[in-house]
């Protein structure tokens, strides 16, 4: 099992059921976890507290998962926070525009429960995190 206990994850979906699939995933993983149900709650959250780690949805009302990335990009302060999207947008060459736009990885929903904390690892390991204590650690 793995001991996700220094990470602080953000869920940003506004569907309530696939947040909290991923909030129970991760704290049985013992991670800190803190939810948003919008594009604009997550900047909101992140002004407060910095998170190791987003999971943001692209498909959200009035501000989607797109336009909160390009804000997180483009701040000096966040640019380096490891963002994945989890989405279902799975059309093809919908993870070629996630990851040419910004993301640092694209899971496609539904998500596999028993292989999604592994999924998220390999990600943010061919990016570099794991190794950088000062972003994401285990």
């Amino acid at each position: 099992m793995s001991d996700l206990s220094a990470w602080n994850v953000l869920i940003v979906d506004d569907e309530v059921h696939n947040s909290g699939v991923l909030e129970f995933v991760f704290k049985f993983h013992d991670a800190k976890v803190r939810i948003a149900d919008s594009g604009a709650e997550c900047l909101r959250l992140i002004e407060k507290e910095v998170p190791t780690l987003i999971l943001l949805d692209l498909s959200m009302p009035k501000m989607s998962g797109w336009d909160v990335l390009k804000i997180i990009r483009a701040d000096e302060a966040l640019k380096a926070i490891p963002v994945i999207t989890i989405t279902a947008q799975v059309m093809a060459g919908d993870r070629e525009h996630a990851l040419e736009a910004g993301f640092d990885g694209y899971i496609p929903k539904p998500i596999s429960v028993s292989s999604i904390i592994k999924t998220i690892q390999e990600i943010l390991s061919s990016r570099g995190y794991l190794e950088d204590d000062s972003r994401v650690s285990n």
